[in-house]
């Protein structure tokens, strides 16, 4: 019998919490629902009259405003018309594309607009190990250097300078466009390395080139920016190199300068961009470290930040993930909306809450994962794992992912440099999956602290309360009370409540005063009738009781009768009549007489 009981309560639970997760589901997806109500009543029969930055996040999110976006444009190469600009442009042709617009006069236009940073120093770095002699030649000139047992170079020269102690060399910003081929008398490696101007920070580019003795290596800088007004433009550089990278293009010119200019460029949030650019997991540990709480503010748009934030993470459901959807939903506005915002809540639908549209404009449209058999993941990680892009089929995978014919590789949480966190452990942000551990925590683990419930309410366990605190009943370890700092009351206002309540009232009632008589009348006699309370108890008087002989009241007979006249009728006719209870004037007044003077 109790073995039976325990089951049932554990049916119960489960049913519960079944129920509440259901529950949860369908609440968020209404709320959802009218959120991308509210956005199409917004731009309902008005994509003309939305700025342009509307009309983009409105064709992403819920593929509206297409024509009228193109009819921004200049002659379809760049946007807006009233002044190309190449964000603008950039976030244009990712959203024509997703709805099958021909953009290749816009990508044209774009790939014009670069120009070589001047505030990224480039250096040649040449070793060897042992003592060697060296030449570069570029264009018409040589220069000829020694690299001495200690690794450092004997002197600079032509486009050279020493830098960093004399182990490298500095490239000059007119030499950039040259290439640079070495050649030395003993075995020897070069590559080439950048950093910002005014920062301690080095990077290396990713190629390393070696060479036997007698044999060369070829180094060119190539390293460009996006061009707005004359000058590298940082946003509108992140947001073209992320459009042409998913594009197909090649992204590895305008790398070095994103990634350095990184630096000092918090509002921008770049580590979402170059996340998705080089799959590399410590931007991955930035991002999601930089999440306050709830959501991400960086600019100062916490709904625009949050948005740009989870956007690399459309296919994975982690920890700050939910908790951003949460918050979100928990703030929307009454219509729906975030601040009532085109631009945001097409956003967030966009980067969060993605769905499928049969779009009449594009045909026969093929699925990734369907149609064939393909994965959607980032263009870098598809590179990662020895896959191709299938280019058709890329358009039906959300946001900037393209579709591959391989799955995305795992690795190792050693080769993520990652760890797995102990029992009693938790790590800094959400886990990845690895191969060997599952789990793979990148930020890093600490231990999980048990608070007490004084601590959850924001109060502080001590052995007494100070004068500028008071104690509360939240519980603390044994021999602590919780105390929390003393408030101010807050000031009542229920009087000016109950004013206005009043004045509406008045005001109601001299509005529908012709309505509201008969009920009053209703009211007011219906309560008249009721006495306030009992009647007052009138002090009995005693009264000589008097005995009245009982007469009988004998029917006046008519005048017949009197004569002695024998009338024949029924028995019933016989019966003497019933005198009418109706006394006369003068009787009454006998009578009250008599009772006023027994009353004395």
């Amino acid at each position: 019998m109790e073995k039976g009981k325990v089951l049932l309560g554990i049916f119960a639970i489960c049913l519960v919490l079944i129920m509440s997760g259901v529950f949860a589901v369908e609440n968020e997806t209404a709320k959802v629902t009218n959120a991308y109500d509210c956005l199409e009543k917004k731009i309902e029969d008005k994509c003309s009259s939305i700025s342009y930055e509307e009309k983009i996040f409105s064709l992403l999110a819920v593929r509206k405003c297409r024509n009228e976006l193109l009819e921004d444009s200049k002659d379809e190469e760049c946007f807006p018309e009233s002044g190309c600009k190449v964000k603008t442009t950039a976030q244009a042709i990712l959203a024509l594309d997703k709805v099958g617009t021909d953009t290749t006069k816009a990508e044209e236009w774009l790939l014009k607009q670069n120009k070589t940073p001047t505030d990224v120093i480039w250096y040649l770095q040449i070793d060897s190990p042992e003592q060697t002699i060296c030449n570069i030649k570029y264009g018409s000139n040589e220069y000829s250097f020694f690299i001495q047992e200690n690794k450092k170079i004997n002197q600079g020269g032509g486009c050279f300078s020493l830098a960093q102690g004399g182990y490298w060399l500095e490239i000059s910003p007119s030499c950039y466009d040259n290439e640079f081929e070495i050649s030395c008398d003993k075995q020897f490696i070069t590559s080439l390395l950048f950093k910002k101007k005014d920062s301690s920070k080095i990077y290396i580019s990713g190629n390393t080139n070696s060479a036997s003795a007698e044999g060369t290596t070829k180094e060119k800088v190539n390293s460009y920016c996006f061009n707005q007004g004359g000058t590298c433009n940082y946003e509108a550089s992140l947001w073209a190199t992320l459009v042409l990278d998913y594009l197909g293009y090649d992204k590895t010119p305008y790398m070095p300068y994103i990634i350095t200019m990184s630096e000092g460029s918090s509002q921008f949030i770049p580590e979402s961009f170059l996340y998705l650019l080089t799959d590399d997991s410590d931007y991955r540990i930035d991002l999601l470290e930089k999440q306050k709480t709830d959501y991400w503010d960086e600019s100062g748009d916490k709904f625009y930040d949050t948005a740009l934030s989870l956007y690399p993470f459309q296919y994975e459901d982690l920890q700050e993930k939910t908790d951003s959807k949460e918050w979100l939903l928990d703030v929307q506005d009454n219509q729906g909306c975030w601040k009532g915002s085109i631009r945001n809540t097409a956003f967030l639908l966009y980067s969060i809450w993605q769905k499928d549209f049969e779009d009449p404009d594009i045909e026969d449209k093929e699925d990734c994962e369907i149609d064939a058999d393909g994965f959607c993941m980032s263009s870098i990680a598809c590179e990662e794992s020895g896959g191709n892009e299938l280019y058709s089929y890329s358009s039906s995978c959300s946001g900037l992912n393209v579709c591959c014919d391989r799955e995305k590789l795992l690795e190792t949480c050693e080769e993520l440099n990652g760890e797995e966190c102990l029992s009693g452990e938790t790590c800094s942000i959400s886990t990845v999956d690895a191969t060997d551990t599952g789990e793979c925590c990148l930020g890093y683990c600490r231990e999980i602290i048990e608070t007490t419930d004084c601590e959850n309410y924001g109060g502080t366990c001590k052995s007494s309360c100070s004068e500028e605190e008071q104690e509360t009943v939240d519980s603390c370890n044994s021999g602590e009370v919780c105390c929390k700092e003393k408030k101010e009351p807050e000031k009542s206002y229920w009087w000016i409540w109950l004013l206005l309540i009043l004045i509406v009232l008045v005001l109601i009632g001299i509005i529908f005063r012709d309505k509201l008589k008969p009920l009053w009348f209703r009211l007011s006699s219906k309560f008249g009738k009721k006495p306030k309370g009992p009647p007052p108890r009138r002090p009995r008087m005693s009264f000589p009781q008097r005995r009245i002989p009982s007469r009988r009241l004998v029917p006046r007979r008519s005048p017949s009768q009197i004569k002695g006249q024998t009338l024949k009728s029924s028995p019933a006719q016989n019966m003497p009549k019933r005198k009418s209870g109706k006394k006369s004037s003068g009787e009454l007044d006998d009578v009250l007489k008599k009772l006023k003077e027994m009353g004395k």
